[in-house]
């Protein structure tokens, strides 16, 4: 029988009470709260629940589970609510199965859910499908608490048949809906909730997520490396805090290893948000709409919780989880083993591509005359949606090329899983001077996408993935004196997650982010945003293996 306490201002977030208490931990469990008069003089931190991420892809950390834990916990952060529908693209149900039994190998609370939408739409290749009868498989494992985001709205709102089949599943297994609704408004959005849809995560604007809040919903504000919502929708928890949570959705290496849920928390208090609705929503709400195993400092709870130094930059002291120290400090003390232990699964089978396979994509037709104007996917910092702009094109000798000048450079889908013709298009807001980035990461199919100013560099950066199967790259030419520089990040697992050390893996990320925007970039995280350039069911415009692609009319455009 193991026992221990933990003394300090014990956090009352249902009592609303701050107060001197000693916390008897035994067996892994709350034995008892003792309220104290007053503390020791090294005893004046501050014990709390555990953060919970309440909606977060953990694949596009670049980790696999074991290593996001790891960095996670030193942020405060016990448990997630993981959707894992990245791999699930990739590898069907055994990319679920990996991600369930890699968590299970550390001392951390996911919670994963069954896959909604694989593929998420019929626009693109995809590496696998789950269809209604494997998502009701999936939703009667103990292990699998909810189903995953409803891309597919549109499904939703014209009662497809398969997509109500797999919602009326979770619903009979009382598991909770989470939902995908960017922009849906008025009566579309009552219908979408009234299906049964509990949560979205999409909100971009305050008026949005007030109109899904009247109609029952529940609001996860998201900060993650793409997309950033927090200063949008934080006002809204002065009055509807027993209604939301906070959320990553994604959240790349570099930036995991530097905060998580912590950073909202702190953000949140200096914006003026009572504190005890900031934790709230941080700690309570997604342990209870989820109904998570976690604890929630109760006598009797799994010990799950964490000492803050204080309540308002909300640093963290020590992370404990089933009675266990997991961190103490900056310092991690979950160990996962070594990168050997972790056996890759993955789905890739493409050649390597030539200039040819990609120049061709910008000849202009013979016999035709040349558009005045062209569709270009105009990228937004910050933002997963992209603006559809139409700008003249620059031809030379019969090709399409790149314009600095103007910030149009090319964009292209490769696809992975088959040997297909390349797709290409323009892109805006990049900034690239020189060479190309090129990903693996491109949700939610995880074809190869890239972005470049020359057909060589686009060649290059894709090939680099491809010799990897799977990584992010850049490329960037040799000019004057200065040699050519080739950087990859290799992702075996799924053309999705590294095997290494979480924080060796954030270091390079780091170091590939930094040379993008050495060579032009002026985006926030242009690895993260170039990663949704492909992803079809956010507005208004993306490129899929199979063609440009019209998020609001949700077809392809063909001029």
């Amino acid at each position: 029988m193991t026992s221990f306490t933990v003394t300090g201002q014990l956090v009352d977030i249902p009592q609303q009470k701050i107060y001197p208490a000693m916390v008897v931990v035994q067996d892994g469990k709350i034995k008892s709260i003792e309220t104290l008069t007053s503390l020791p003089g090294d005893k004046q931190g501050y014990i709390l629940p555990g953060f919970i991420d309440s909606h977060v892809h953990i694949e596009s950390s670049m980790l696999v589970p074991a290593e996001f834990a790891r960095l996670a916990v030193v942020h405060g952060t016990v448990g997630t609510i993981s959707d894992p529908h990245e791999i699930a693209n990739v590898c069907g149900v055994a990319g679920v199965d990996f991600m369930i039994d890699n968590g299970n190998t550390v001392n951390f609370k996911f919670n994963f859910g069954a896959p909604s939408c694989v593929p998420a739409t019929t626009f693109e290749t995809a590496g696998a499908t789950i269809d209604a009868v494997a998502v009701k498989q999936l939703l009667a494992r103990d292990e699998i608490k909810y189903l995953s985001e409803m891309m597919n709205f549109p499904g939703v709102l014209h009662g497809d048949a398969e997509v109500m089949a797999k919602i009326k599943a979770a619903q009979e297994l009382g598991k909770p809906v989470d939902g995908h609704a960017p922009g849906l408004r008025g009566d579309t959005a009552r219908q979408y909730i009234a299906a049964g849809i509990s949560t979205d995560h999409e909100c971009f604007t305050a008026d949005e997520a007030m109109d899904k809040l009247q109609h029952g919903m529940k609001i996860l504000i998201r900060e993650g490396s793409a997309a950033k919502n927090f200063d949008a929708l934080i006002p809204l928890m002065h009055d509807h805090a027993d209604n939301m949570m906070f959320c990553s959705d994604d959240k790349h290496p570099d930036s995991l290893m530097l905060g998580h849920i912590n950073e909202l928390c702190a953000r949140a208090v200096a914006k003026g948000i009572d504190v005890f609705k900031v934790l709230k929503a941080a700690c309570i709400n997604p342990v209870k709409h989820y109904k998570m195993d976690v604890g929630l400092l109760q006598p009797g709870d799994d010990a799950d919780f964490i000492v803050v130094e204080n309540l308002e930059h909300f640093k963290v002291l020590q992370t404990y989880i089933n009675g266990e120290l997991v961190a103490n400090g900056n310092q991690s003390l979950i160990n996962t083993g070594s990168p050997a232990t972790v056996k890759p699964i993955n789905n890739f089978n493409c050649r390597p591509k030539t200039v040819d396979d990609i120049s061709r994509v910008y000849r202009v037709k013979e016999d035709t005359t040349a558009p005045a104007d062209i569709p270009v996917i105009e990228a937004l910092d910050g933002q997963l949606i992209t603006n559809k702009i139409l700008l003249p094109p620059v031809i030379l000798n019969g090709q399409y090329v790149s314009d600095t000048d103007r910030d149009m450079l090319k964009i292209v889908v490769v696809n992975r899983y088959n040997e297909a013709t390349v797709t290409g298009a323009f892109i805006k807001n990049f900034g690239l001077k020189n060479g190309a980035i090129a990903s693996s990461v491109a949700h939610d199919s995880h074809n190869i996408v890239a972005v470049g100013v020359d057909d060589e560099s686009l060649v290059k950066a894709i090939n680099m993935v491809i010799a990897q199967q799977g990584g992010i790259s850049l490329y960037v030419p040799a000019t004057g004196n200065t040699a050519a520089i080739t950087m990859e990040v290799p992702l075996p697992v799924a053309g999705l997650m590294s095997i290494r050390d979480g924080y060796e893996v954030g270091h390079q990320y780091a170091a590939i982010d930094k040379a993008a925007k050495a060579a032009g970039s002026t985006l926030t995280s242009p690895f993260m945003t170039l990663s949704f350039m492909a992803l079809l069911v956010i507005p208004h415009i993306k490129l899929s293996d199979l063609g440009l692609f019209d998020g609001d009319s949700f077809s392809f455009i063909t001029a």
